[in-house]
């Protein structure tokens, strides 16, 4: 793991969090599965830093080209972002291999920040 002091320094002066996740993966997505670093208690554990608290956050719905793979509302009931309060967010479908839905969601949080 990272040294978590040195992620303290890390998180200051952030303004935007991109959050990539991999929709395919049913299994860490969430704790149901029993997972122990689930997406959903990453993105949680990230959001309650104090040097966070107001950066605005961008999540990328990765791989939405394979068959499988959640869609963005599913992920989305899944990391629990209609939960979050006093916050920005944003979530966009995206397959990074083709560069799909990359530009769409930068823009966002280009936008966004800019207000």
């Amino acid at each position: 793991g990272i040294n978590a002091e040195y992620m303290g320094h890390y998180y200051q002066n952030t303004q935007g969090i991109i959050f990539v996740v991999d929709s395919n993966d049913r299994e860490r997505i969430d704790d149901s599965q029993g997972a122990e670093n689930s997406a959903r208690s990453e993105l949680q554990r990230m959001l309650a830093e104090d040097e966070l608290r107001n950066a605005v956050l961008l999540v990328f719905c990765n791989k939405q080209d394979l068959p499988n793979a959640m869609s963005v509302q599913q992920v989305t009931e899944k990391l629990g972002l209609n939960q979050i309060r006093n916050r920005q967010w944003y979530i966009q479908a995206t397959c990074a291999t083709t560069g799909d839905g990359l530009y769409e969601g930068l823009d966002w949080l280009s936008n966004t920040l800019k207000k």
